[in-house]
């Protein structure tokens, strides 16, 4: 186990005995999801592996929560990813590199500042993927999640109260690069609405890749780039015998709309897009005792390369116990025009744009 496994085991068990000798309360969390993925269709040919994290990323976490009175808290979550299939933390050299963050929640909303999710993601996986950016050909695929779309470091986030099912996101993630104040920055929010059995999200995101001489390295020279937005809505409704996905974006700038794999196929050179718009159906059908989830999202690229791709998913979670659940799913992309799109699953960029699974699932 590495070292910073053992110093996350560390901080739980020191945390929980400060939970047990206070009113304040700190909960040791987490989920442990292995399976087993077929890849396939990829310049390196067939693979089959057992991996970690495949319908959602393994992690172990705790969130703090201490009551100061008068309907405002102190909040704090730290979170480690981890790999099931060989005990390793999923990012080299860290500790808590899912979630870092700590803050306040007030009767005027909630801020924090941190490592933290982007209201870009929250709004994919909360509201616009039936699959919940997870399994095998979840949203994530073809929608700009990748890198900094997730999550971003040194953020400060901001949550207001709801009002008649209205509230607002705002993000702003410091680039932190002397000399320049807006390199490597990068700010969004999200207008949600909630009534009733509908969700809908109208999301803004928007990135400076800059870097700043003060910032550069032999492997990332300083440089200077137009800016990379990202605007989605994202929808879904319950229609009674079935909940119905709907979501359209556009992507513009660089950076935009990259993609994990550059160079997962032969031929012609995949190039990141710069002018795309992103379309997605999808649905959640109850079936049996478990239930059934689909999704069809295109991409449709406005460059002059014309790197289109379209991909199709559909995923079965049978539950064993409120916490645990087993599942199956199978993903596949067309892309065209030499798109270097591969099928991901919830903690990998895939590798080929064919992609099945079999795992389980725990949650504690």
């Amino acid at each position: 186990m590495k070292r910073a496994s053992i110093a996350a085991i560390a901080v739980a068990g020191a945390l929980t005995g400060i939970a047990q000798a206070q009113t304040s309360s700190v909960t040791l969390y987490g989920i442990m999801d292995a399976g087993l993925v077929r890849e396939s269709g990829g310049a390196s040919g067939m693979l089959t592996k057992l991996t970690s994290g495949v319908a959602a990323a393994s992690r172990l976490g705790l969130r703090g929560y201490e009551d100061l009175g008068g309907g405002n808290a102190a909040i704090f979550t730290l979170e480690s990813g981890l790999k099931i299939d060989t005990g390793e933390n999923d990012v080299a050299n860290t500790l808590f590199n899912r979630q870092a963050f700590a803050g306040m929640k007030t009767n005027y909303g909630t801020l924090t500042f941190g490592r933290q999710y982007t209201p870009l993601f929250w709004a994919v996986t909360q509201v616009a993927d039936p699959l919940r950016t997870g399994y095998v050909g979840n949203a994530k695929t073809l929608l700009p999640t990748a890198g900094n779309g997730t999550r971003t470091s040194n953020t400060v986030y901001y949550i207001t109260p709801e009002v008649d099912g209205w509230a607002l996101d705002l993000a702003y993630a410091m680039g932190e690069q002397a000399g320049d104040a807006g390199a490597g920055r990068q700010m969004g929010g999200s207008l949600r609405y909630t009534s009733g059995k509908l969700n809908a999200r109208l999301v803004y995101n928007n990135r400076n890749s800059d870097i700043a001489a003060s910032a550069a390295t032999a492997a990332a020279p300083a440089a200077s780039h137009d800016i990379g937005t990202n605007i989605l809505l994202v929808t879904n409704y319950d229609f009674g015998p079935f909940r119905g996905f709907f979501s359209y974006g556009r992507d513009k700038g660089y950076n935009s709309a990259p993609f994990g794999v550059p160079n997962a196929y032969s031929g012609i050179k995949a190039v990141p897009s710069t002018d795309s718009r992103d379309l997605l159906l999808g649905f959640q059908l109850p079936l049996g005792s478990g239930t059934l989830m689909g999704l069809y999202l295109m991409k449709d690229d406005r460059t002059r390369f014309n790197q289109d791709a379209r991909l199709s998913s559909i995923a079965y979670s049978y539950p064993l116990s409120k916490r645990t659940d087993l599942y199956v799913a199978y993903g596949h992309l067309d892309n065209r025009n030499g798109a270097g799109y591969t099928v991901v699953n919830s903690s990998e960029s895939g590798s080929g744009n064919r992609a099945s699974t079999l795992g389980v699932r725990m949650l504690f």
